[in-house]
């Protein structure tokens, strides 16, 4: 990969990181720190519904889902700039081959090039198969 295309990838791969950030810090500010209270817009010394909980708790869960997603995929841009600067970005982990433009257009973080991400997920899918677990 030319010098041109890393600092590209790079500067895609720096907004990309600062939006995340900029994601992560906006649910960690209004789902992750409130009270269940505060959450619920209720500052009375009256309990709030059952119901309105159980959603609240749901809501909150799937956020810090979307969190702990948020800070996998923030770890993987880090590395993928640590590989810009070691000169290995862009080539695949598994068979060292380039991986296709196309693919890291659409995923600057990728690692693996798309036959040997087709691979793995095909032995994932027949361990799961194997083994009985659920998707």
């Amino acid at each position: 990969m030319n010098k041109k295309d890393r600092d590209y990838f790079k500067s895609v791969l720096l907004k990309f990181r600062q939006d995340l950030m900029g994601q992560i810090d906006q649910v960690k500010e209004n789902d992750l720190n409130s009270t269940l209270r505060d959450a619920a817009g209720d500052h009375s010394a009256y309990s709030y519904h059952m119901a309105d909980q159980g959603t609240d708790n749901m809501e909150r869960e799937k956020n810090f889902f979307y969190v702990q997603r948020d800070n996998h995929t923030m770890q993987d841009i880090i590395e993928a700039l640590e590989r810009i600067e070691a000169g290995t970005f862009g080539m695949c982990v598994e068979c060292g081959q380039k991986i296709n433009r196309d693919r890291l257009e659409a995923m600057p973080y990728a690692i693996f090039c798309v036959q040997c991400k087709s691979d793995l997920e095909k032995i994932t899918r027949n361990n799961h198969f194997m083994t009985g677990d659920a998707f």
